[in-house]
């Protein structure tokens, strides 16, 4: 990138670009086996005759949720690496893509080195995982060492605002390296956000407002709630990685706006893996048009993600079922029109054997009347941010539902069928943390613009535009781990640990942009009237839903135990 003649500035800023990819190759490999190494302690940790315990997992939870956070790292760095290759290849490898590739390497191998930020007041530490200096000397090999000292530098992340600035007009910082089709679908969805959910969203958050019918109808014709179902059910069968692009910039004008197809992807997903034919044929063409809206009944008030243990039972009454209990946190409850509920068929078991899965039929609700049904009654639970569906507590007391609404026709699968779902929810989410990331870097970088301080605007000081500068690095590098784990998804290989990754990596970079953005509105960003007070409350949800960070850290580590 800096070559002889070009001003200081540059020089510093630039590790050239003849040896970046050549430094960043040679940084995976050392990376590599310090997580081979991590494997290996910490399921010397866990493990008794040769099998991993649970009960010793959680007596060595950070050694086990840290090697979660490592091979998340890890795998960050390769997907790096490969879109850097990608780009370089198609000659599109330019200057912002060069410093954002530098300046990912640059940090990430010094938190490898020196501890991971698994949130704000937890470090991950390599010898949290019983590594030892001879397990961490590959982390000095010369690649690496010069990659930590010149990688991630002050001038860099100058140099990368001053480029942001220049070209504010595209829609992202860097290539993100998708093909033409998947970056027309991101124009349509982000064209469709600036028009109609930034200039409105922000009034709809400070009055707690449902997000009107309207929006919910034109995502309807662009095909958002049908996108990945089958042609043959009325969807268009398109790719999770579209899935992604328009959930990104749908989150991104609105996380609430974004979140409306979750319910329908989670909906769609349990019906094409576990419904009956008859259930796909009825049930799969009413959620693609949005004529049917669904809402997810799965969490109880005591059992939060332990959801083996939930107690909502489901009695056979003729052929036909009855459900009493209570549900809580369910997301867009009141105007829908059907219920993915989960609920316990078998009263003689206390674990997910005994679960089953319903399509629940209900009549929407209004203001006056949420819950109108016989047998179920709800009621609002106030939240910070995330408002534009509402949260309900449900409980019900007799509820109807007909035989023919067991899902897959057969009792006791509700659990493995809901399992099934994890990862597309998981990588929607990871979108959706994304496009809220995004936002906080759009509402953050025009206020600093804008902001004039001590004779200047806020970007020219250092210290902002570093927070801006990494916000663009991480944003890309979540990106580029929520796409791999699409394409795999896509491609129909497992991918529960690369969903998770992206998940759980995509919350903290969300709750970081959010958390930067407001620090650099400073007391103005305390102030409800400015729309990064509403951004960071959205961000902070993410760390939580669709399994907490460390619910997310445990799954990924017990498979990499495996």
């Amino acid at each position: 990138m800096a070559h002889d003649g070009q001003d200081m500035t540059l020089t510093q800023a630039s590790v050239i670009l003849d040896d970046l990819l050549e430094l960043t190759a040679k940084a995976v490999p050392p990376v590599e086996a310090v997580l081979d190494a991590a494997k290996t302690s910490v399921r010397d940790m866990v493990s008794v005759d040769g099998r991993v315990s649970a009960t010793l997992i959680e007596a060595h939870q950070t050694a086990a949720h840290g090697l979660a956070w490592l091979a998340t790292y890890a795998q960050s760095l390769r997907e790096m690496q490969k879109w850097a290759l990608a780009l370089d290849a198609q000659g599109k490898f330019g200057e912002t893509e060069q410093l954002i590739h530098q300046i990912a390497f640059g940090e990430y191998l010094w938190q490898i080195s020196g501890g991971i930020q698994m949130n704000q007041g937890e470090i991950l530490r390599l010898q949290d995982m019983g590594l030892t200096r001879d397990d961490m000397r590959g982390m000095q090999e010369p690649a690496i060492q010069t990659l930590t000292m010149g990688g991630n530098t002050q001038a860099a992340r100058t140099r990368l605002v001053e480029l942001m600035q220049e070209q504010s007009a595209n829609i992202t910082v860097g290539a993100t390296g998708l093909d033409d089709e998947l970056e027309m679908i991101r124009e349509q969805f982000r064209r469709y956000a600036v028009d109609k959910v930034e200039p409105f969203a922000h009034e709809w958050h400070l009055k707690d407002e449902l997000i009107p019918m309207e929006i919910i109808e034109d995502l309807a014709e662009m095909g958002v709630f049908g996108l990945t179902i089958p042609e043959e059910f009325g969807g268009f069968g398109l790719s999770k990685a579209s899935m992604c692009v328009v959930s990104e910039e749908l989150s991104r004008g609105y996380i609430g706006v974004g979140s409306l197809g979750t319910r329908s992807e989670i909906a769609a997903e349990l019906i094409i893996a576990g419904g009956t034919q008859e259930q796909k044929e009825k049930w799969l063409p009413r959620i693609a048009s949005a004529e049917t809206l669904p809402t997810a009944v799965f969490t109880e008030p005591n059992t939060g993600s332990d959801l083996g243990s939930l107690r909502t039972r489901a009695v056979k009454d003729g052929d036909d079922y009855k459900i009493t209990g209570n549900k809580t946190w369910i997301t867009h409850a009141a105007r829908t029109h059907v219920m993915t509920l989960l609920a316990r068929t078998d009263p003689a078991t206390s674990d997910y054997k005994g679960l089953s899965m319903f399509l629940a039929e209900k009549t929407p609700g209004d203001d006056a009347n949420p819950f109108p049904t016989e047998g179920m009654t709800g009621g609002e639970i106030e939240v910070l941010g995330y408002r534009g569906m509402k949260e309900y507590e449900l409980a019900f007391d007799g509820f109807a539902v007909k035989g023919e609404n067991l899902l897959g026709g057969e009792e006791g699968k509700g659990f493995k069928q809901l399992m099934e779902t994890f990862e597309s929810a998981r990588i929607q989410t990871a979108a959706r943390a994304i496009g809220v990331a995004q936002s906080a870097m759009d509402i953050s970088m025009q206020y600093a613009q804008d902001r004039k301080q001590f004779g200047k605007a806020l970007i020219n000081f250092p210290r902002v535009s570093s927070k801006l500068a990494m916000m663009a690095v991480e944003i890309m590098i979540a990106r580029q781990l929520t796409y791999f784990s699409a394409f795999e998804k896509d491609e129909g290989r497992r991918c529960d640990v690369e969903a998770g990754m992206a998940k759980l990596l995509g919350a903290r970079v969300a709750w970081a942009a959010a958390d930067n953005g407001l620090q650099i509105h400073g007391g103005n960003g305390f102030a409800l009237e400015y729309k990064i007070s509403r951004v960071l409350c959205d961000a902070r949800i993410l760390n939580i839903f669709e399994g907490a960070a460390e619910i997310q850290a445990q799954v990924i580590a017990r498979r990499l135990l495996g």
